[in-house]
């Protein structure tokens, strides 16, 4: 069945009022209030029912035909949009906005949208993660494409533009930013490579219209051009930035003003980490999709939840800059000696960047004000200890004015809010006794009544004789009073019937009635002027919400600072040392995730690349710590570039602008690659956008193919990387050719790591040394995996044959067959000879091989002497040849 019945008409009044909501939002689930449920009708229903696991129920209209309809308690509904809103749904919130009448169905509206994201609930979020909505444009010159992307962060007051990108550059900066929801316009066919990162949003084309998003984001920022924000009224991405904009507007039911300015990022000013070297280096992952055992899981140890996403932040974006990058060194040090008295009092500071978010938004809760109150009454402490700090002031003065304690506000808030205030505003019972004296005289209006009925019933039962009797309530009948009907002939004649039950009757007279409209009204009253007293209290906040945001900038850079020193100090971490020449030096390195894994010391090990050895090539057994060696010399790169000390003794960096990795590969089954293609795609990438300021890792390249395809590519690739890109590259292989590139280019080192074999056995030593290795181990490292012993031997027999039939090279190709006994390395020594004798010569990316004998023949032919026939004929001999 459809999700809209043909014939309107034969719908109920109130499920006409339904489809007109509805309408209005087809792609949303639409939560529909009805009395203490939200329910959800035909395809809302089904899906939720599903989603969700409730009961899917049906009920007929005016026709008889069934709806079907699923339904949540409105009380406990904030557990059902979790759920929804991490499957990628999207929902609309439908309460009743009129007073019912009992003509017609009350009037109900969509009072808020709930998107994955622009959320801004603690109950919604993950207290450690972002949620941000991004736009993505693509703009088209002359069959170029442009791709611009925007992002909002609702919760930080955050809103930025990139300048336009390529799509492999999109794609990384998506990852970058990890956003929880991206619109796009409807009309636009994405790229395959992104669809997995998070729920899409198709967006009407006409929001991404450009003139009417200048005119917009004008008026949204109240300034008569977008120059002041480096924005020129032709940049494509003002159409990213506007529709975004919209969207936000339109799913907050809100104008959004305090996002008040927008900022233009640039890519050039960090360090590039495309998806593979994220992937590959952990960050916030494993390879296996875990959060343990990640490098945020061993750095993350800061006491606010502003400090861990921060931290988060800053991972996914290690900056270039030298300077500021020496500055947070400087504070870590700075603070280490004023870590814990600061530690401690940032335990008592809860989410201050999302709580005045919800503040503006008009969103909070009584318990986020409670929650600001605890902030604001330890920030004094915190003040003073960085005011004493004069080597912290001296470093950044700034400091004191963002600590600025808010006692006016503080002492509001004081006032104001009781201790434990209840979970909603409308249970009442948030403002303290004396706040406001009309609210006083309403509660205590409330609580002496509640008194009065105990002394009222005790009264009746003397009076009456009845020792049953008992006054209560209800919403239907409002006060009553009860009595069995074994008394029902003590009743006096003021009682008038109100309802009759199976063994009591129900009865009110005059005064109890007097009584019931003078309490119920005092509640009502003072619900209704506490309710007005809280929008009141939370626009007197929002004036001071540039302070808050400041203040919680300052608590958040605090909490990582101190974090780092206190890692720097437990791990004995040093400082690094940036230097303007391009190179990497690192003494006694470590990897920081394995070295607190193992039950054992770890080796440290030495590593010094830069233009005079951009190349080392590393061979030596599997389990040998090739990767480790390889992994912790990026991991030390990236730690340095967030500003934090590392794993080593001391480490001295030139600038870097990019990060590659290439280590291991697996089929990606949703573009139909192979392992070997994945492999080369990702080779392809460093080769085309490595530079000599980049560092790139490549490990085992060429394994997924036939040996000597695989040994040509990872030859031909790495002569391009030390010759061409001139990048400073570890490359990690089991060819053991691949260490006679030492021999023929002066940009190429050999290191091993080393191991001992005793009795057919095999000890890892762990250690980088120079010189290429012995051999791979491969026997010895199958046997330790518990490869039958059988096998082994079988497989070392079958070894000495490979090894005494190797000499002769057979390389098949797609168009010949070719045998020669000449070395690779032969060739490639007098292909770098006579490209020194030739200055304007450049050294061939793949070797010349000698033409076949197919190829001799094509050469010979003249082919205006041919028939077709003739043609045809030597076609078909060539094939026979060739199969």
């Amino acid at each position: 069945m459809t999700n809209k019945v043909k014939d309107q008409k034969e719908h109920t009044p109130m499920m006409k009022q339904y489809w007109e909501i509805k309408s209005q939002y087809p792609h949303m689930l639409l939560f529909y209030r009805m009395g203490d449920f939200y329910e959800l009708f035909y395809d809302d229903a089904r899906k939720a029912a599903k989603l969700l696991d409730i009961t899917l129920t049906q009920r007929g209209n005016s026709a008889g035909e069934p709806i079907p309809m699923a339904g949540i308690p409105h009380h406990s509904s904030e557990s059902y949009l979790a759920r929804l809103l991490k499957q990628g749904e999207s929902v609309a919130i439908c309460e009743q906005t009129g007073e019912v009448t009992g003509k017609g169905p009350v009037k109900r509206d969509v009072v808020r949208i709930l998107t994955p994201g622009t959320l801004t609930d603690d109950y919604l979020l993950d207290a450690k993660s972002e949620s941000i909505t991004a736009a993505l444009y693509c703009h088209e010159i002359n069959d170029k494409k442009q791709w611009f992307i925007a992002w909002i962060n609702l919760a930080s007051a955050q809103f930025a533009l990139l300048p336009p990108l390529s799509q492999e550059a999109m794609a990384t900066e998506l990852l970058r930013i990890k956003p929880s929801e991206i619109i796009y316009n409807e009309s636009r066919t994405l790229p395959g490579n992104i669809r997995s990162l998070c729920h899409f949003t198709a967006y009407p084309d006409w929001h991404f219209d450009q003139a009417r998003n200048y005119t917009l984001l004008c008026e949204h920022f109240k300034t008569q051009s977008l120059q002041g924000f480096s924005l020129e009224a032709d940049n494509p991405g003002i159409q990213a930035a506007g529709a975004l904009l919209t969207y936000v507007k339109e799913t907050q039911k809100d104008p959004v003003s305090y996002i008040d300015h927008i900022t233009i990022e640039s890519i050039d000013d960090a360090i590039i980490l495309d998806v593979t070297t994220r992937r590959n280096l952990e960050i916030e992952r494993t390879l296996y999709g875990e959060t343990d055992h990640t490098v945020r899981a061993l750095l993350d140890e800061c006491q606010t939840p502003m400090g861990s996403r921060l931290l988060s932040r800053w991972l996914n974006r290690p900056l270039r800059d030298h300077k500021l990058l020496n500055q947070r060194l400087d504070l870590i040090e700075a603070l280490e000696s004023d870590h814990s008295p600061l530690r401690e009092a940032l335990q008592n500071i809860g989410d201050l960047e999302r709580l005045v978010t919800r503040i503006v938004l008009k969103t909070a809760r009584p318990r986020d004000l409670t929650q600001l109150r605890k902030i604001l009454q330890n920030t004094p402490a915190i003040e003073t200890i960085i005011r004493d700090n004069s080597i912290l002031l001296a470093i950044d003065p700034i400091w004191l004015d963002w600590l600025k304690p808010q006692a006016e506000l503080c002492a509001l808030l004081e006032t104001a809010i009781v201790d434990e205030p209840p979970l909603l505003i409308r249970d009442g019972g948030v403002l303290k006794q004396g706040y406001h004296q009309d609210l006083d005289e309403l509660i205590e209006l409330s609580t002496k009544g509640d008194q009065y009925l105990l002394n009222l019933e005790v009264t009746e039962r003397e009076r009456l004789n009845i020792p049953t009797l008992k006054v209560g309530y209800n919403r239907v009948h409002g006060y009553y009073v009860e009595v069995s009907k074994l008394h029902s002939d003590k009743v006096p004649t003021e009682y008038v019937r109100r309802q009759t039950l199976k063994d009591v009757e129900r009865y009110i007279y005059p005064a109890l009635k007097e009584f019931e409209n003078k309490i119920l009204s005092a509640k009502e009253r003072s619900l209704a002027l506490e309710k007005a007293l809280w929008d009141e209290l939370l626009d007197i906040i929002e004036p001071h919400q540039t302070e808050l945001r400041l203040l919680s900038e300052a608590l958040a850079n605090i909490d990582i600072f101190i974090t780092l020193g206190r890692l720097k100090n437990r791990y004995r971490w040093c400082r690094p040392q940036f230097q303007a020449h391009i190179g990497i030096e690192i003494t006694k390195g470590r990897h920081p995730i394995v070295e607190r894994s193992l039950s054992r010391s770890f080796i440290p090990n030495d590593l010094t690349i830069g233009p005079s050895r951009n190349m080392l090539i590393v061979t030596g057994p599997n389990m040998g710590g090739k990767s480790t060696y390889m992994r912790q010399t990026a991991l030390i790169v990236l730690l340095a570039h967030i500003g934090s000390f590392v794993p080593a003794d001391e480490a001295k960096l030139g600038p870097i602008d990019r990060i590659f990795t290439r280590i291991g590969a697996q089929d990606d089954l949703n573009s139909e690659q192979s392992t070997f293609m994945v492999e080369m795609t990702e080779t392809a990438t460093i080769l085309n956008y490595a530079t000599h300021q980049s560092l790139v890792l490549m490990d085992e390249v060429g394994r997924g193919t036939s040996t000597l395809d695989g040994l040509s590519l990872a030859w031909s690739a790495a002569v391009y990387l030390t010759e061409k890109a001139k990048a400073m590259t570890i490359f990690a292989t089991h060819y053991f050719e691949m260490t006679e590139l030492e021999e023929l280019y002066p940009t190429v080192k050999n290191l091993h790591l080393d191991a001992v074999e005793y009795q057919d056995e095999i000890i890892f030593m762990h250690e980088v040394k120079p010189g290429a290795a012995s051999k791979s181990y491969g026997l010895q490292v199958a046997a330790l995996a518990g490869v039958p012993k059988a096998v082994i031997e079988s497989a070392k027999q079958k070894l000495s044959e490979l090894e005494a039939s190797f000499s002769q090279v057979s390389v098949n190709q797609s168009h010949n067959t070719i045998q020669t006994e000449i070395p690779q390395s032969e060739i490639i020594t007098k292909q770098r000879q006579q490209s020194q004798a030739s200055p304007q010569s450049e050294l061939p990316l793949f070797m010349d091989l000698p033409p076949s004998e197919i190829e001799n023949e094509i050469k010979a032919l003249d082919p205006n002497d041919l028939t077709p026939r003739a043609a045809l004929d030597l076609i078909y001999q060539w094939q026979k040849k060739l199969r």
